[in-house]
């Protein structure tokens, strides 16, 4: 029987993390459940990993805490002993959506913390410890995923913070892909468009009026499953001749259309 392939996914105990894992599951992968402090959400998650044919462990850190950062990495080595995927997911919107000529310090740092400079080095211990894997003879090929968002390139002048650090995020992605792209490490991006998850909650109203008069060619909210469906081809292995490729999972929202 094949050594099960092992994933950890950022902010997964929910949504679109909890989509990701439960589609990686489904294919036989084991999990490193991660969240920050939803516990509760989080053994809920695994259960349901279990329920689908995946298994796992709950590990407690936060992406923009160096320390916890280390933490992960050696929890997935510890408890798995190999490191086959990681997958950046965690994030955070604005506490308050602001102005952008009012919109403060404090929440630019907290979120260009969470969403940017965590996963930034995150992939840097990930990737170096993919490295020590392959060199050790313990596992072949690894994959990078970064989950990203139509605000890397979509103005929203009311959360200027978030969109300025998915935009660095994208780049991040092209960063790690060219670095490693002859280390046997390859790195995709998917990008979600309109995605129902507690996020999107606040604003579901205008969003279900903005995607009823056409915003995407596909008249529908987006699910985690429709994350977790992209992320799990490219973890599957079906693009090995591809790195730094977007995948646009946004119901059309990208295209420019009359």
């Amino acid at each position: 029987m094949a050594t099960p392939r092992v994933a950890l996914v950022t902010g997964a105990s929910r949504g679109i993390g909890r989509g990701i894992a439960l589609e990686l599951a489904r294919q036989g992968w084991h999990l490193g459940i991660n969240y920050t402090s939803n516990e509760a959400a989080a053994k809920e998650a695994l259960q349901l990993v279990k329920q689908a044919g995946g298994d796992g462990e709950i590990v407690q850190g936060d992406v923009a805490n160096a320390a916890q950062r280390k933490h992960l990495v050696e929890f997935i080595l510890q408890k798995f002993g190999r490191f086959d995927a990681l997958v950046n997911n965690a994030g955070v919107a604005p506490n308050v959506r602001a102005d952008l000529l009012d919109a403060g310090e404090e929440s630019y740092d907290r979120v260009m913390e969470i969403n940017l400079k965590g996963p930034y080095f995150l992939t840097q211990l990930a990737a170096k410890a993919m490295l020590e894997l392959r060199k050790a003879g313990k596992q072949d090929r690894a994959n990078i995923v970064f989950v990203t968002s139509v605000s890397a390139y979509t103005a929203s002048v009311n959360r200027g913070e978030y969109c300025v650090a998915k935009a660095g995020l994208a780049m991040t992605v092209a960063l790690f892909a060219a670095r490693l792209a002859n280390e046997g490490i390859n790195v995709y991006e998917v990008r979600p468009g309109i995605i129902a998850t507690d996020m999107t909650g606040p604003v579901k109203e205008k969003y279900d009026k903005l995607i009823d008069g056409g915003l995407t060619p596909i008249k529908r909210w987006g699910q985690p499953e429709d994350i977790g469906k992209a992320v799990a081809a490219v973890l599957r292995g079906d693009f090995p001749f591809s790195t730094g490729l977007v995948l646009d999972v946004d119901g059309g929202f990208h295209m420019r259309t009359l």
